[in-house]
């Protein structure tokens, strides 16, 4: 008897199937889907069900080491292990470590909802292992191969483990303040490593994706802007706020130059491109924020966090998050409308988060749209690339010859 009908998984694009291998060969392929699941996960959670929130970590403090350390430092992590790859040549975390590592990280967002002390300390213990021992994989690639331009980064990832130990301290003694202190720590740590990450990055990809565009790389005003940052933690460490509200005012106005010096409005026909130009924005308005709130000039600390955290964290992860991927995956660098969707709807969530900080009566009204918007946002990014995530370079998956394992460098070596 002939067969009439073969049932058979349809592949992505035309891709080979789901591959194991493929999905452990590089940091940013589970590190960026564990990430932006729970950036979709944890914020619909916060709104819309914090009796679910039964952990040691109350709701606010919860809310707050989960957005820093549970989304934005997990992205920093899959791109910096990613990147590594191509500064040193070699791949710092891949097969089964990298997925030891990421189940690690499962671990800590789970205790941290389950009630009672060993929960809890199973959590932070995790949380510490995470970003220890990526620290530790980043550091020995760059020390072995002596990339002593990325000797500093694997110490802002232990920067990152100490502030997020000392935010646990705080909120287990109940110390608002110094669970303030420790979490701007945290924030600002990020801020510093993101501002190194981005100014490498930008440039590099707006001359790759605007012919004929040329703009500075802006080192130098970059070593004094990564200066600036790091003595703005150490002043904000040792309770010195005005200083390092000065410092913060620094490193912004900094970001705020090179976003101008980077030809901005050469930008607005690349989606791949613009995103990350509308994040670069955000996170120096938000340095600004911060320095004036350190200042005694804004009140509430939510809306340096938020301007920083959201309007610029989050846009320009969502940002990297697409084009980074794509060019590790061997994919086409063009949005499609699945993608420019993704980035409108981010953009507008923060808007409304925001918007959400002022005192009226639609406050409630407007978290509830912004959490919406969010989850649809990062939801349309985990539709589009968990498909292609999960499986092997298109371009090797053209050629079923190719080892699985090789790593296929985005572009020049030096290259992010």
């Amino acid at each position: 008897m002939s067969t009439l009908l073969t049932l058979e998984e349809p592949a992505a694009d035309g891709a080979a199937r789901p591959n194991w291998r493929a999905f452990t060969e590089m940091g940013f392929r589970p590190l960026y889907l564990a990430g932006c699941s729970w950036a979709l996960a944890s914020v619909l959670l916060w709104v819309f069900a914090p009796a679910r929130l039964a952990g040691v970590l109350t709701a606010m403090p919860w809310h707050a080491h989960e957005m820093l350390w549970g989304f934005v430092a997990t992205i920093a992590v899959g791109f910096l292990l990613t990147a590594g790859a191509n500064w040193t040549g070699r791949n710092p975390l891949r097969g089964a470590p990298l997925a030891a590592l990421c189940a690690v990280w499962l671990v800590a967002r789970g205790a941290y909802l389950a009630p009672g002390m060993t929960a809890f300390t199973l959590a932070a213990a995790a949380d510490l292992l995470f970003f220890l021992w990526a620290a530790a994989a980043l550091a020995r690639a760059v020390w072995i191969t002596r990339n002593r331009r990325n000797y500093g980064v694997p110490l802002l990832l232990l920067a990152l483990a100490a502030a997020h130990a000392l935010y646990l301290r705080a909120a287990l003694a109940g110390d608002y303040v110094a669970l303030m202190r420790y979490f701007n720590t945290g924030l600002l740590a990020m801020a510093v490593l993101t501002l190194l990450i981005a100014r490498r990055v930008l440039p590099f990809f707006a001359k790759r994706a605007v012919q004929g565009l040329e703009i500075p790389p802006h080192t130098r005003s970059g070593h004094w802007q990564l200066g600036a940052g790091v003595m703005a933690i150490a002043c904000l460490l040792a309770g010195a706020p005005r200083a390092a509200a000065l410092l913060l005012a620094v490193t912004g106005v900094l970001a705020l130059a090179q976003w101008l010096a980077w030809k901005p409005w050469a930008a607005r026909r690349v989606p791949l491109l613009w995103i990350l130009y509308v994040g670069y924005l955000g996170l120096g308005i938000g340095l600004l924020a911060g320095a004036a709130q350190l200042a005694g000039y804004v009140a509430r600390p939510a809306w340096p966090a938020h301007v920083i955290g959201v309007a610029g964290f989050s846009v320009l992860i969502i940002g990297m998050a697409t084009r980074t991927a794509m060019g590790h995956l061997g994919r086409p660098l063009r949005a499609d409308r699945s993608m420019v969707l993704s980035y409108a709807l981010v953009i507008l969530a923060a808007l409304l988060r925001l918007a959400a900080l002022m005192p009226t009566g639609a406050a409630a009204g407007l978290l509830h749209a912004s959490a919406c918007a969010w989850a649809l946002g990062f939801g349309l990014y985990l539709w589009r690339f968990f498909p292609w995530m999960i499986r092997p370079r298109a371009d090797a998956a053209a050629k079923p010859a190719a080892p699985l394992m090789k790593i296929v460098p985005a572009g020049p070596r030096r290259a992010p």
